[in-house]
């Protein structure tokens, strides 16, 4: 059962898959969905701290560098054209609420990762950082909890 649990918490750290990809796995695996619901949102939020600290400045030495270049590239571009979604939906005053909603709609490239990285663009204090995509990480995670349960339900798993 331990292992389960481990399973999901690793998923849950992983970029693109993070939470959204990790919750499905859970209820596919009959675990308790409020445990897992747990431990997938504090896999999720691991990387928030190194995200908020790190990734900005990784990703600016290494624009420029051959074989990376053009992937660090993509995700700076990813960061700030997330970051001016962010901007242009909510303004500066409405940020908080506009980065929680933004993680918390489970779409591919919205997750925590993204979140983080647009906020450190923006400057966004990490506290405020933090909260916001940890409390978009449990909004994602009830809406592929309950959409997972009813797919598995439906199907008949």
């Amino acid at each position: 059962m331990l292992q389960k649990y481990l399973l999901i918490f690793l998923i849950s750290m992983v970029p693109i898959v993070e939470l959204r990809g990790a919750i499905p796995i859970a209820v596919g695996m009959d675990l308790n969905y409020m445990a897992s619901l747990i431990v997938c949102t504090i896999g999720n939020m691991v990387p928030v701290p190194i995200i908020y600290c790190f990734a900005r400045k990784v990703l600016l030495w290494g624009k420029d560098k051959p074989y990376i270049g053009k992937f660090f590239t993509f995700c700076l571009e990813k960061g700030e054209h997330g970051g001016r979604r962010l901007t242009e939906k909510a303004g500066r005053g409405g940020l908080f609420v506009a980065l929680m909603l933004f993680v918390g709609i489970p779409i591919p490239g919205t997750g925590a990762w993204t979140g983080t990285l647009a906020a450190s663009f923006l400057n966004m204090g990490f506290k405020s950082t933090t909260l916001a995509v940890s409390l978009g990480v449990v909004i994602a995670g009830i809406i592929m909890g309950l959409g997972s349960t009813a797919a598995f339900s439906i199907i008949g798993l």
